[in-house]
């Protein structure tokens, strides 16, 4: 075994460049297991930079433009809808691998969160996904797009601008829209999905709070006040509109302020 196996950014980037599902998902859990018991460094080691995170041959990528609208009015409508939450959480894995590679100059508890986060999307793709192989299908089936790779691009040279729009902007539009989604999945009676999803929603609110953590700490470090930064980094990165509605409760639950909420929704565009 070389150094870079003992150590915590040569493994991060070893799941993160994984193109195998079922191995990047053990390099995932093998990952915080050996965080834990103290058996990684964090010590400098010369490793590859990342361009592209690992993904398998399949799901074929496209531009969101090209994917369909999903109805959950037939199989076939529900399936791709599971497969698109399945590829998100896939994505969700490389963006935490590469939360821990790419940034070297931040505390324990920073690399002890998303190593934690990493294992939890591990475990929310493969509960969607085994829903998929109960329906005879499977990850990789259908087309899927690559937005979150490529904001993952356009924040790797700041851990602050990553925790301003992964966490605390695309994931946190996680927490506006599974609810919506649940409730589809429940009017065509697909309970167990629900249930897979209930698990996501409460365990994506905890991720959005370390992002929130995360970017307030960097903020004080700097002496940024973290409200006008945050939506400065909105203004420049996403012409300062958004998506609604707000899930204000979960966004709550994740650290976002009184103030915060009420600008986010003078900022909907639909």
């Amino acid at each position: 075994m070389s150094t870079k196996d003992f150590n915590l950014f040569g493994r991060a980037r070893a799941c993160l460049v994984c193109r195998d599902p079922e191995r990047k998902l053990a390099l995932a859990h093998a990952l915080e297991a050996d965080w834990r018991r103290g058996a990684l460094t964090r010590d400098a080691v010369e490793l590859e930079p990342v361009e592209t995170a690992g993904h398998p041959q399949r799901p074929e990528l496209v531009h969101p433009r090209h994917l369909r609208p999903r109805s959950l009015g037939s199989e076939e409508g529900r399936l791709a809808m599971i497969h698109a939450i399945t590829h998100i959480e896939f994505n969700a894995i490389n963006l935490a691998c590469d939360a821990l590679f790419r940034f070297h100059d931040m505390p324990d508890a920073y690399y002890g969160d998303w190593i934690q986060v990493a294992r939890e999307e591990a475990e929310h793709f493969a509960l969607l996904r085994a829903r998929l192989r109960e329906a005879g299908r499977d990850y990789g089936d259908y087309p899927a797009h690559t937005g979150l790779w490529d904001m993952a691009r356009k924040t790797a040279h700041d851990p602050l601008v990553r925790m301003a729009l992964i966490p605390r902007m695309m994931e946190a539009r996680g927490l506006d829209v599974t609810p919506g989604i649940m409730r589809r999945f429940a009017a065509v009676g697909d309970r167990r999905t629900v249930a897979a999803l209930e698990v996501i929603l409460r365990e994506e609110v905890g991720h959005v709070e370390m992002g929130s953590r995360w970017f307030h700490h960097l903020c004080r470090e700097r002496g940024l006040e973290p409200e006008a930064t945050y939506f400065a980094l909105l203004q420049q990165y996403l012409d300062g509109t958004i998506r609604c509605p707000l899930n204000r409760e979960a966004r709550r639950a994740a650290r976002f302020s009184e103030g915060e909420l009420e600008r986010l929704q003078t900022m909907c565009r639909g």
